[in-house]
């Protein structure tokens, strides 16, 4: 059953100095799920040290505000526009001197998704969502930008991607086979469905929806609609209640600022897959 809830609804607990920590998705809420979900606010000068366990992966994505990671190979400067992989065995400390709002998620024993982390771990990376290719629903002007994919990021343990809603805009009926997911609602009102009941949504809310539970979105008239997803593992089937309303994404040759991106995706239908494997 969809798990859907407020982060304001929940407490905020002191992590570390000057680091308030939110658990939004976890197994006491959502028995038994793969994915684990926080949201961290560090306030103006602090930092906090990240270390991933062996078989675990992870990733976050910058919300608000500007950092730095520190680990072993360098430093990174991020800002909202910034999603990073933390690969197993990962350790960093991360900084802040005006202050930054991050999602941060973790996969634990990833490897039963992704058999090469144990062997080939990824690199950490960080990318840029912004100079990322857009790709536009052939039915509507929905968009898309991935976010975390085996091309970027080198597994396929798990997969991210943003949705803009137009506002009045509303997706087509279906479910994941072989996955679960959450969505975070970046901005916007709008109306998520699941196994056909509607529930409101707005900016700051969670949906966790298990494997197979049917669901769809609309976007409020007069307001734009935006939620990042992922999805554990990133390999999973979307069965679509009208076949005849399954979505193709076709590329703009933009990035989100309307420039050239930094690199290219071709077509694809959500037919098969949830994710090529080419992005």
């Amino acid at each position: 059953m969809a798990a859907i809830f407020n982060q304001s609804e929940l407490p905020a607990i002191l992590a570390a100095n000057g680091v308030e920590l939110q658990k939004l998705l976890t197994r006491e809420r959502v028995p038994g799920t793969n994915l684990l979900l926080d949201r961290l606010k560090l306030l103006p000068g602090a930092s906090v040290d990240i270390i991933i366990q062996p078989d675990s992966l992870a990733w976050f994505q910058m919300l608000s505000g500007a950092a730095e990671i520190r680990h072993v190979h360098g430093n990174e400067k991020l800002s909202d526009a910034h999603v990073a992989l933390l690969p197993p065995g990962f350790r960093a400390t991360l900084a802040t001197q005006t202050g930054a709002t991050l999602l941060y998620a973790e996969v634990p024993n990833a490897t039963r998704f992704d058999s090469r982390l144990a062997t080939n771990p990824p690199d950490f990376r960080v990318v840029d969502w912004t100079r990322e290719p857009v790709l536009q629903s052939e039915h509507d002007a929905r968009k898309r930008i991935y976010l975390v994919t085996p091309r970027l990021f080198g597994t396929k343990a798990i997969k991210g991607e943003m949705i803009i809603y137009p506002a009045g805009t509303t997706g087509a009926n279906h479910h994941h086979e072989g996955a679960e997911h959450f969505m975070y609602f970046l901005r916007g009102r709008g109306t998520v469905y699941a196994n056909e009941k509607p529930f409101p949504v707005h900016e700051g809310d969670v949906v966790y929806y298990p494997d197979r539970e049917r669901h769809y979105l609309s976007a409020s008239e007069g307001e734009e609609m935006a939620f990042a997803e992922f999805f554990a593992p990133g390999e999973c089937a979307t069965i679509w209640v009208d076949e005849s309303k399954v979505c193709g994404w076709l590329p703009t040759g933009r990035d989100i600022h309307g420039a050239a991106p930094a690199r290219e995706i071709t077509a694809h239908s959500s037919k098969d897959v949830a994710i090529p494997l080419d992005v």
